[in-house]
C-alpha cells in the first residue's frame, strides 16, 4: 500500500493555479481532464489571480460534484481552500443533483461535468441550482445556443434546459442537463457563414419593464433591428431582482450569444452600448467565433484529438487553458494571427 501511494504521488500532475490568468478555469479544466484521463493532480495557489483567491462556492461545488460522479479520492476541501489533491475513479452515469447554495454560477459547474459525462458508462441527468445568469460566467442561453450547437456538430448528445432563472445576489435558479455517452469528432470552424437570424432579448425580473424597453431601443438603433428581433422577457418578480440583455447571432456554421447585465445606478442605455461594442468588435473581423466561445472550444477539440477555429481575439484565459490541457493530453494547441482574426489549431502532439 505504501509503494502504491508512492507511485500515485509520483504520477501526480503538479499545477500552479497562479499561472497565466490565475482564475477558476484552471481548476475546472484540471477536474474535467483528470476524470477523463484517470490522471491525478495536485493544484496549488487556486485562483491566486483573483481579488478573493481560493475556492468560492461554485468552485467548491465543482470539486465535490466531480468527485461524486467519478468516486474520486481527494484532500479535504472547504471554502477559501488554496490547494487540492484529486485522484479520480471511474466516471459513472446516473441522475445527479447539486446545489451551490448561493448565486454562484451553475453554468461553470456544468461545464466542468459535461465533458466527463460524455465519457460515462451510461446516460446522465444533472440538475444544478444557483445562479444561471452571472456577470463573470456564460449564461445558460450561451450554453444552449452557442456552445451546445458546436458540441452537437462534434457528435455530443447533450440537452440543456433552463428551469428557473437565478440572478445575483438571490440565486435560486435551476438548470437541467441530459447527457448521452458520446464520442467527439474533430471539426473545423473557419468561417461563420451567412447570417440567418439575429435578435435581442431583455430579461427583467423585479425590475421595471421600462428598463428593457430602453435597452432594446438602443439595440434597435445600433443594429437596425425592429419587430420580432426585439423581445422583452418578463419574469416573475420572485426570480429577481435581475436584468440581462442578450444578443444572438445565428450564422450558417456558428451561433454567438453576447451578454450584458443591468446593474444598480447604471443606465439601461449604457448596458446596451457595452453590448453593442462587443458585438461590433466581433463583426468587424471575419472570425467564426468570439473571444468567449473560443475559450470554451479548446477542451472539446483537444478531447476530439484535433480541430481548428478562427476567433476574433485570443484571451489570456484561452492561453492558460491551452497550457493546462497540454499537461493532461498529448495535443499541440497553436495560435496565429491572420489579419483581424486569429487561427487556433489543435492537433496530436
Amino acid at each position: 500500500s505504501a509503494s502504491k501511494d508512492k507511485r500515485e504521488k509520483a504520477a501526480m500532475i503538479e499545477i500552479d493555479g497562479a499561472q497565466g490568468e490565475g482564475g477558476g478555469q484552471i481548476l475546472r479544466s484540471a477536474l474535467s481532464l483528470s476524470m477523463i484521463t484517470g490522471q491525478p493532480f495536485r493544484l496549488v495557489n487556486i485562483r491566486a489571480g483573483r481579488s478573493k483567491p481560493g475556492l468560492l462556492r461554485q468552485h467548491l461545488l465543482a470539486v465535490q460534484a466531480a468527485a461524486s460522479i467519478c468516486g474520486a479520492r481527494m484532500s479535504p476541501v472547504a471554502l477559501g481552500a488554496s490547494r487540492l489533491e484529486f485522484t479520480p475513479g471511474t466516471i459513472r452515469g446516473g441522475d445527479y443533483r447539486f446545489a451551490i447554495g448561493s448565486a454562484g454560477s451553475c453554468t461553470l459547474v456544468l461545464q466542468t461535468l459535461l465533458p466527463a459525462l460524455l465519457h460515462a458508462d451510461a446516460p446522465s441527468t444533472v440538475r444544478i441550482s444557483g445562479g444561471t445568469h452571472n456577470a463573470m460566467a456564460p449564461p445558460v442561453h450561451f450554453l444552449q445556443r452557442a456552445y451546445g450547437r458546436i458540441l452537437a456538430q462534434m457528435g455530443a448528445q447533450v440537452q440543456i434546459e433552463l428551469l428557473r432563472y437565478g440572478f445575483v445576489p438571490a440565486g435560486g435558479g435551476e438548470v437541467l442537463a441530459t447527457v448521452q455517452p458520446s464520442h467527439l469528432r474533430p471539426i473545423e470552424l473557419l468561417q461563420r457563414g451567412e447570417r440567418q437570424a439575429g435578435f435581442a432579448e431583455s430579461m427583467v425580473a423585479g425590475v421595471p419593464v421600462g428598463v428593457a424597453q430602453r435597452e432594446l431601443e438602443r439595440i434597435a438603433g445600433g443594429m437596425g433591428w425592429s419587430g420580432k428581433q426585439l423581445r422583452i422577457v418578463g419574469l416573475p418578480a420572485d426570480q429577481g431582482p435581475g436584468n440581462v440583455l442578450l444578443l444572438t447571432l445565428e450564422h450558417e456554421h456558428v451561433t454567438e450569444v453576447f451578454t450584458a447585465f443591468g446593474e444598480k445606478s447604471v443606465l439601461a442605455e449604457s448596458v446596451a452600448k457595452r453590448l453593442l461594442n462587443e458585438v461590433r468588435g466581433y463583426l468587424k473581423t471575419d472570425a467564426a467565433v468570439s473571444v468567449h466561445l473560443a475559450d470554451q472550444l479548446l477542451l472539446p477539440m483537444a478531447l476530439a484529438g484535433g480541430g481548428a477555429f478562427s476567433c476574433s481575439k485570443v484571451s489570456q484565459h484561452a492561453l492558460t487553458n491551452a497550457e493546462v490541457i497540454a499537461r493532461f493530453l498529448p495535443v499541440r494547441i497553436g495560435f496565429e494571427q491572420h489579419g483581424l482574426s486569429h487561427l487556433c489549431t489543435v492537433s496530436a502532439a
